[in-house]
């Protein structure tokens, strides 16, 4: 039986890195991860989608939009760790980080 690497896997049932197929899955799987980073970082904060939602001047179901990764922008996620009162930042190899 042989064994098969993560890597492996992606590479036989997702693609190759770069490819199209590929790189669409990876854009969704981070997007997923910092939608699931919002909705951990608001539960800690035992708020609910509504009340992230009235802090952010949305409805409760662009919060849970959000919290899934769907339309997420720099602005949105900032706005998103605002809201709660908490410091985000980007860090760019090569050109450090940068406030959110």
């Amino acid at each position: 039986m042989k064994f098969y690497s993560l890597d492996e896997i992606k590479d036989i049932h997702i693609g190759k890195v770069g490819s199209p197929e590929r790189d669409k899955y990876e854009a969704e799987l981070q997007s997923f991860l910092v939608g699931e980073a919002i909705k951990q970082a608001r539960k800690a904060h035992n708020m609910t989608q509504q009340d992230l939602a009235e802090r952010l001047g949305v409805q409760r179901a662009q919060v849970s939009k959000i919290e899934s990764g769907k339309n997420l922008t720099l602005s949105t996620v900032a706005r998103c760790f605002k809201a709660m009162g908490l410091e985000a930042s980007l860090s760019v190899p090569g050109l450090g980080s940068f406030a959110l």
